[in-house]
């Protein structure tokens, strides 16, 4: 088999740049530019659609020295830096662009040639032209693209002569006076911009040939950053030329001036046939290889990545260009059409300088040879957006909306690809970020955020202690669910990839989820509490089911007694498995003297249990028990101003007991019979004396409902339940 033709940084991206660059805008339309603008207007428009398209140019360029190249130009450099959704986005946007952009410059040609003919110069008569150069254009690009670039080296030298002839030719145009800015009677400004813009955006031209280059790394930066600025430089000078060589009117009404000022016609008009033949060419060329490349990635349809020949020629893709474009044709207008190029592109460019933003900033991977500086990213993004948002805020809104919906959609067909997507670059930059801050402030007294390792087995009934959990983590707590699958027999541990659970239940609910092997449960248990976590985010809470049975385990006691040593905030629930949480709208909190950590942190947990949709319309309650005959409004005042501290909203019950002296379990198992969850704190006692504590428990669960047991760490606060000392 033959080896593919390849291309130089001149015949492959320079020249087709530069053609597009000096094109239908440059002969048919600066001078209108100029005219409406003023002469500092006009310069204005120039330097700004420049700084959007040399920031373009740069970003593109450096993301593009970053990794191996592909067919498919900008589009292929986004989906690999990207990924697929963005990049097809992005690349649908680029594609559609440049297939309006062909009926821009045919249109353009269809002016001209009608008008140096004596043509008819209606819409119609553009349309029968624009038609018959672009099937013209579309046979070349199907005979040979080497025939069709090698022919961009005459047209190139046509511009050139036709430009010597302008500056060369007759002064009977010259203005009385230069006008600086516009005047009343001027087109406005957002307009005339937006007519000019489609003039910068042909650097794409050259990228877009990226799989047909020798050496891409090298070509693109140099031949798109060439093009750009010899581009600027020509701008400028003529528009300065023409601001002091023909009269601002002439320039207004006159699309054709400057083949009638020209030293030698021909040699203009040769110019504008070739710049505008040339640069529907590049698009004929470009456009084509672009959705051929998205459709091997399975973004459009498999038809268009079928090529024909040795070079895969994307046949099918250029009848699809031909489609679009021909519809841009029947538009028949060029202003219209420019306006609608100008949209697309400078939706394209934006994201494209925000893609190296990105990159730079957040891909630990991203090496280019060609390295410019970040903010250039950052500069190019607002300025394209800013310049949309100031042409016309809903145009702006509309593409944003379709490129946000190819994007969504992009996503649901969950295309992907062997290859970094910097979103997932962009988000570990930021946890980095925020865990660094994190672990460098102190965290004394402030408000309990949850991180919560939740131990659940798999049964009919995990789905509700992994509810309650998150529930009580609150909005921003984090919950890791472990699974520990005993195993004796076999020491091997899981992959780190296969210790990854990925399920349903717990994406709905935002629950990590990890399975472990273990050879006994609560020694696992204990090395995760021990090792879990890192810098930052460490674990602060241990969340399991009540230990019915284990009264008499050695293990479980032990197991107790290092998650005590640790500092964690203990989390128990008993489960009733008739009632579950009833109707999710009582809540009882049961206080003693000594519960004054515990009593803050059930307080956090009721908060955060009403935050929850299912407990929006909980009644919650505060029971104490006072059993040394205090004043019930002392104590009734004192606990209202620690629950208002707290933002929670709660009926409080005191309970005298001073006389009848009830156990506090029997207490509970009076009031609370019917309650749909029940909240009590976890006493201080000795760990010898845990099993007598976990058989009166036990018996206290059987009559009544699900049961949350608490033990505060530590670092919560000590409220104040001590009523009988005096103020």
């Amino acid at each position: 088999m033959a080896e593919k033709k390849k291309f130089g940084t001149f015949a492959g991206v320079f020249t087709p740049s530069i053609l597009t660059i000096l094109g239908v805008i440059m002969y048919m339309r600066l001078g209108w530019v100029v005219g409406n603008a003023g002469l500092i207007g006009a310069i204005v428009i120039i330097v700004v659609a420049h700084v959007i398209a040399i920031t373009t140019g740069l970003s593109v360029s450096s993301v593009a020295t970053d990794k191996k190249i592909g067919a498919g130009g900008i589009y292929y450099v986004l989906s690999r830096s990207m990924g697929i959704p963005i990049g097809g986005s992005i690349g649908i946007a680029i594609y559609i662009g440049t297939a309006f952009s062909i009926a821009l410059y045919l249109i353009g040609f269809a002016e001209s040639f009608n008008g140096y003919f004596g043509f008819g110069m209606s819409v119609n008569a553009f349309r029968i032209t624009g038609t018959i150069a672009l099937i013209a254009i579309t046979a070349l690009a199907l005979i040979s693209t080497s025939v069709a670039l090698k022919s961009q080296f005459f047209i190139l030298a046509a511009i050139i002569i036709s430009l010597v002839s302008i500056y060369f030719g007759t002064t009977e145009f010259t203005p009385e006076t230069v006008p600086m800015f516009a005047t009343k009677d001027a087109v406005s400004l957002e307009i005339v911009f937006a007519i000019f813009f489609p003039a910068v955006t042909g650097f794409t031209a050259g990228i877009a040939m990226s799989g047909d280059l020798k050496n891409p790394k090298q070509s693109i930066p140099f031949g798109t950053l060439s093009a750009i600025g010899v581009g600027l430089i020509v701008y400028i000078g003529l528009a300065v030329f023409m601001a002091y060589n023909i009269n601002s009117e002439v320039l207004k009404t006159d699309y054709n001036i400057l083949m009638k000022m020209a030293f030698f016609a021909p040699a203009v008009v040769a110019g504008i046939w070739g710049a505008t033949l040339s640069s529907a060419l590049g698009g004929i060329l470009g456009g084509p290889r672009i959705l051929q490349a998205m459709s091997i990635d399975k973004v459009t349809p498999k038809i268009f990545g079928k090529g024909k020949g040795e070079n895969n020629e994307p046949v099918n893709a250029l009848f699809m260009v031909f489609i679009i474009a021909e519809a841009g044709i029947l538009i028949g207008e060029l202003d219209v059409i420019a306006r609608v190029v100008s949209m697309f592109y400078l939706t394209a460019y934006g994201f494209i300088n925000i893609s190296y933003f990105l990159e730079s900033w957040a891909n630990p991977d991203f090496q280019p040879t060609f390295k410019i500086k970040r903010w250039i990213g950052l500069l190019g993004f607002i300025a394209s957006f800013g310049v949309m948002f100031k042409l016309d805020m809903f145009a702006m809104l509309g593409a944003l909306a379709v490129v946000g919906g190819l994007f969504f959609w992009l996503q649901r067909k969950e295309v992907k690809l062997q290859s970094n997507d910097v979103w997932r670059s962009v988000w570990e930059n930021v946890v980095n970020t925020g865990l660094k801050k994190i672990d460098a402030g102190v965290d004394e007294n402030s408000n309990w955020n949850p991180n919560i390792i939740l131990f659940s087995g798999a049964s009919e009934h995990q789905h509700f202690l992994l509810e309650l959990g998150k529930t009580v983590s609150g909005r921003t707590g984090i919950v890791t669910n472990f699974k520990l699958i005993l195993d004796r027999e076999n020491d091997k541990p899981l992959r780190k990839t296969e210790q990854i659970v990925r399920d349903d239940n717990f994406k709905e609910l935002g629950i990590f989820a990890r399975q472990i092997k273990v050879d006994n449960i609560y020694k696992g248990i204990t090395n995760i509490a021990s090792t879990f976590g890192f810098s930052g985010v460490e674990p602060n809470t241990i969340m399991l089911g009540w230990p019915k049975g284990l009264e008499n385990s050695v293990e479980y006691s032990k197991m107790t007694e290092t998650l005590l040593l640790l500092d964690y905030n203990l989390l128990y629930l008993d489960f009733d498995r008739k009632t579950k949480f009833g109707n999710y709208q009582t809540v009882d909190l049961w206080w003693r003297e000594t519960d004054s950590k515990n009593a803050e942190m059930m307080l956090n947990i009721a908060r955060f249990i009403i935050a929850s949709p299912k407990w929006n319309n909980t009644n919650i309650r505060v029971l104490f028990v006072n059993n040394n005959n205090v004043d019930k409004d002392i104590i009734y005042s004192k606990i209202a101003k620690l629950v208002e501290d707290l933002r929670v909203n709660v009926e409080i019950k005191i309970i005298n007991n001073a006389v009848e002296q009830k156990a506090f379990y029997d207490l509970i198992e009076e009031h609370s019979a019917t309650t749909d969850l029940t909240i009590l704190g976890i006493p201080n006692y000795k760990i010898e004396k845990q099993a007598e504590f976990i058989v009166k428990t036990n018996h206290l669960f059987e009559a009544i409902g699900s049961t949350l047991l608490v033990k505060a760490a530590n670092n919560f606060n000590v409220l104040d339940l001590d009523f009988n000392k005096k103020e």
